[in-house]
Formats: C-alpha cells, structure tokens, sequence
C-alpha cells in the first residue's frame, strides 16, 4: 500500500481523493486544506487526519507520494518542499508561473529520481491518444497545419474577484484554460516554441484574459492556430479539440469523437480510405472507479504504477509541463 496524503480540498482535490479513496493500492494518510470548515466537515465524515499546515502532515503522516491541488501560484513552494524531502509528487495544472520555477523543478525531481507529474489529464483520453497514435505512425503524412480549440462557460458575466481573475495566482484564460490546449499540441505534435502574433482578449474580467488567439510555430518547423476561449456560454461545459491536416490525410477530434480521412491505402488496422469516425467509448479502456471521467482515474492510476516501477513515468511528467509553461511564456510576451 502506498501511503498518500493530499494537499487542497476544493474541486479538484475532492476529485482527486475520491479516486484515490478507491484506489486498492492507496492508503490515505493525510488531507490539507486551509479552511477549517473543509478540516473539520472532512474529519468527521471521512476519518482522514486533516491538517492546515502542510509541512506538518508531511513530517507526521510520512507519506510515499502528495498531490497538490492549490491555485497555481503556491506550486513552486509547495512542490519544492515536498522533493527536498524525498515525496513523490502529482501536482495540479498549470505547473508554475513561470517556466524558470518549472524548470528548478524539473532539475530537482531528476536529481533525487522522483516519481512527478502534472495533471494534464487529455492525454489519457482515449479520442486524443489515438490521434497521437496515428500522427506518430505517420499515417496522416507530413503536417501542414494543425488547430487547437477549447471553449466553456467558465466565465459568463462580471462577478466577485477569486484567484481565477488575478494574474498573480494563476489565473486568466491563457493560463488556466488555454494550457491543455497547449500541452496537447506539444505532446502530439512538437512544443510550440515561437508565436507570430496573439490577442488575450477580456471579456467579462478586469485583470485577467477571457480568451486566447494565437498564431503559433512548433519545433518541427509548422505552423498552427490556438483558439479557446472561456467565456462562451454556447457551451455545456468545457469542450476541447484539435485538428491536423497532414499530407496524407485530415483529422478533427474532440474528447468524444475523432473522425480521421485518409487520401491513400496507407492506413492502421480498423480504418478505410477516406472519412472513418471512432468514438471516444471504442477508444478508452475502462477504469476501477469512474467520476468525471475515465481519464481523471487512468491519470492516477498511472501515477500510482509509476512509483511503484510498473511503468515508467514519461506521460505528463515535470519537464513536459516545464514546456508547456514555456510555450504559455512565448504566447504571452508576444500578445
């Protein structure tokens, strides 16, 4: 059993540790939060040792691995500390503030050979993983051009000010939003490295952007469109996709619906010439406890194998994150 303890109990952190809760492997040791309503509600009704002070968990509970679920802007600290001592680590996204804490990160995990990882959780989407099968098999040709879009109601009118309408604790559009958009074009494709022109627009907030367009370059020399915008209320909730023209063939995905045009014969088993359409339930293999998501437990059940050796640990890792904190920098300073 590996020992876990759990640091910020608001939405994500709630998530987080209720598939963990489940999880065979785990036993929860500790939980962190500052309000001591969500302490004392959380020891009462769970039997979890609740803490408000992080460091004194740590050094209590002694636990093999911490996931971090707090605003951005307390990750550095946080993840810092928890790697001086030794700690596994799975932390929230986006990873730092900026890409020279990320990077200070990076450096110390590999020195102490620990287990890390950043909760991009796209990449363990069934729909998203069979097209970054299909680019990397090179079915689809050379890349020409490739969009990536998301767009939700997160913001919809002018309201009370939280740490997702200040800057300085990670949030904003580009940042909070933007950035899965981001680390999925860099996993799938290469790591956006210039940007020709942006526009972060607000809409509703003061401080922060409320949407995102991008003209970007990644490192294999093409060229590409960034689109998201979270101030859309057309939407549900928030929805992603990418699209790649290649060559040899066409693909527009979404986390649901991946419909994929070969122009020749050269195709993976289970497609044809032309348009073919795969859903996200033929793609996604299941999980031992579901909420939100297969993908929310698949992430953690990676995690969970990786520190104890049964797969290595290359999938959203601290230095993948790293990039993206820098692909997010270049948009940035070129808006």
């Amino acid at each position: 059993m590996l020992r876990v303890a759990l640091i910020g109990a608001g939405k994500m952190g709630i998530s987080h540790l209720s598939i963990l809760g489940a999880h065979p492997d785990v036993q929860i040791v500790g939980v962190c939060d500052t309000s001591k309503i969500v302490s004392e509600v959380l020891e009462k009704y769970s039997g979890f040792e609740c803490f408000t002070d992080y460091l004194k968990m740590v050094d209590k509970t002694k636990p093999d691995a911490v996931f971090v679920a707090v605003p951005t802007k307390f990750h550095y600290k946080m993840v810092k500390d928890l790697l001086e001592r030794g700690v596994h680590v799975f932390s929230e996204k986006p990873f730092c503030l900026n890409p020279q804490e990320s990077k200070e990160l990076v450096d110390i995990a590999k020195s102490k050979e620990l287990i890390n990882q950043v909760g991009y959780h796209n990449k363990f989407v069934g729909t998203f993983q069979e097209v970054k099968r299909i680019v990397d098999a090179g079915y689809i040709g050379d890349v020409q051009h490739f969009t990536g879009e998301a767009y939700g109601p997160v913001v919809i009118k002018k309201k009370s000010e939280t740490w997702r309408s200040d800057p300085s604790e990670g949030g904003g559009c580009l940042m909070d939003y933007a950035s899965h958009v981001i680390d999925l074009i860099n996993d799938i494709l290469s790591p956006i490295d210039s940007c020709k022109g942006a526009m972060l627009k607000s809409i509703y907030s003061k401080q922060v952007d409320d949407a995102v367009y991008a003209l970007v370059g990644i490192e294999t020399g093409e060229t590409g469109v960034i689109s998201v915008n979270w101030s859309d209320e057309t939407y549900r909730k928030m929805s992603t996709s990418v699209t790649i023209i290649g060559s040899k063939g066409k693909i527009i995905s979404d986390a649901n619906e991946l419909k994929v045009y070969f122009k020749t014969k050269d195709f993976p088993d289970g497609y044809s010439k032309g348009w073919n359409v795969k859903y996200v339930t033929d793609l996604t293999e299941e999980v031992s406890f579901y909420l939100r998501g297969e993908e929310y437990s698949a992430q953690i059940d990676y995690f969970i194998k990786a520190v104890q050796g049964i797969v290595p640990n290359v999938i959203n890792t601290f230095e993948s994150a790293w990039k993206t904190d820098l692909s997010i920098s270049i948009i940035k300073k070129s808006s």
